[in-house]
């Protein structure tokens, strides 16, 4: 028996040779091709927006750290600026690490080596390479990423335009096949 549809008093019979109108099973129902494929075109565009929201908490994450490596870099750099002050014979100072700064190095080099107040030239200049190192490291992760949820969204965006433009054929063939009857 060919399965129906009636729109305006009039029937319209679902059965096209083999192929019927609810050949398909989507969450218990029985749908047609089409609809079935306006699901999936959606249900693509939801798992991709899924990776989406990760990848932005990460990429937020590292923003932040960036934020801090900057900070750090700039109160070590102003410290070898006084060290090279001390070397022109002006009045030498004791530069004071804050503790953010003293903790960030000390994480940079796995407790291996610490910031004291008194360090040396050499020793910042090394603190300034590793925080730099660690900088150009975060800073390419991010171009990937940036890269990686660029294409992320144009997959979304292609996912919900297909859906939406699937769903406005359906739509427009349907309202053609009811009026031409």
């Amino acid at each position: 028996m060919a399965d129906t549809i009636e729109s305006n008093g009039v029937t319209l019979s679902q059965n096209w040779g083999s192929i019927s109108f609810n050949d398909y099973l989507l969450n218990g129902n029985r749908v047609d091709f089409q609809d079935l494929m306006v699901a999936i075109a959606e249900k693509r565009a939801v798992t991709v927006e899924g990776e989406v929201q990760p990848m932005s908490v990460r990429m937020r994450a590292r923003n932040s750290d960036l934020d801090l490596l900057g900070n750090c870099l700039a109160e070590l750099t102003a410290a070898q600026a006084t060290l090279d002050g001390e070397a022109k014979g002006t009045d030498p100072s004791k530069y004071i690490f804050s503790i953010s700064v003293k903790n960030r190095v000390r994480l940079l080099t796995g407790g291996a080596r610490t910031l004291s107040d008194n360090a040396t030239k050499q020793d910042l200049e090394y603190f300034i390479q590793l925080v730099k190192s660690k900088i150009d490291s975060l800073n390419n992760a991010s171009q990937t990423d940036m890269s990686r949820l660029q294409s992320l969204v144009d997959r979304r965006d292609e996912s919900y335009s297909t859906a939406t433009n699937m769903m406005t054929a359906i739509s427009d063939t349907r309202s053609n096949l009811i009026r031409n009857l």
